[in-house]
């Protein structure tokens, strides 16, 4: 079965819960090619098996390169393995009942796919939703079990109360339009990044012997939703030239540094990471 078959099977079992992002009608698949609304708003099937539902193209400093290395440090080299385990306890203590995971700022996929593989998968579906192009044309390739979108975090393509689990990992939120969302006992599961999180680029790359502080994330958020637990996770892991050099092309940390500080930093048999990061539980 070809890639935009498989997404537009996803996608029908989805119908329930989305809308056109348009005008906020229902949305149905036709043809097996495309997503249309009663008011005739069609959205294209990609043969890869993504849709876009973006109304105007957006720059990115967010490449095809950033996503090919993020892929690597996520799916090959398993820097956040513990992570999404954790994660997948969380999703797992929840009712078992046709679960829908919403990945939003999925990038090219590989957070949401490997949280996938560690729940129960014949009740759980996922669906990532990026404004990357180049994010989610990998991430359909890559992972044919979940749906992507190419969309706007504003304007997402689903119905009120329509969504279990929203997961927001290491990127912006939403937090109006993922009250809107959520089911009243669903969840929002945010990560952000420790004080201590790839402090090692930091301090050799940036020149930051400072350690970063996410307070004023933790702050606006405790304002916005209710926070049923955080839980800090840091552990240090061992990374290998070839990975150090996919970490710094995926980290914007490594965007305003030379070549040559660069080499310096990733020719070496090895170094050890940090990993910090806050898992944080919410409601509405």
């Amino acid at each position: 079965m070809k890639k935009r078959e498989i997404a537009a099977l996803g996608f029908q079992k989805l119908e329930s819960n989305l809308q056109c992002p348009i005008c906020s009608a229902d949305l149905n698949v036709v043809d097996s090619n495309r997503l249309v609304c009663v008011k005739r708003h069609s959205y294209d099937l990609a043969k890869q098996g993504y849709v876009n539902m973006l109304q105007k193209q957006v720059s990115s400093m967010y490449d095809q390169d950033l996503f090919d290395a993020r892929y690597n440090i996520i799916s090959v080299h398993n820097l956040y393995k513990i992570i999404h385990q954790k994660v997948a306890d969380i999703i797992n203590a929840l009712p078992n009942e046709n679960r829908l995971i919403f990945d939003a700022g999925s990038g090219e996929g590989s957070h949401l796919r490997s949280i996938i593989k560690l729940v129960d998968k014949d009740n759980t579906h996922g669906i990532g939703l990026d404004i990357s192009k180049d994010g989610v044309l990998l991430a359909s390739k890559n992972y044919s079990h979940e749906n992507w979108v190419v969309g706007d975090l504003s304007r997402t393509p689903f119905k009120e109360s329509s969504i279990d689990v929203i997961l927001s990992y290491l990127s912006p939120a939403n937090y109006e339009e993922f009250q809107r969302i959520l089911k009243p006992n669903g969840i929002l599961i945010k990560v952000i990044p420790g004080s201590k999180y790839l402090k090692e680029i930091r301090e050799t790359l940036a020149g930051d012997s400072q350690e970063y502080e996410n307070t004023d994330t933790l702050e606006l958020m405790r304002n916005k939703v209710d926070v049923i637990s955080e839980e800090r996770i840091t552990y240090e892991v061992e990374l290998a030239s070839v990975a150090l050099k996919d970490l710094i092309k995926m980290t914007p940390l490594g965007w305003h540094v030379s070549q040559q500080e660069i080499k310096d930093f990733t020719e070496t048999s090895s170094k050890i990471i940090t990993v910090d990061l806050h898992i944080i539980q919410a409601k509405y």
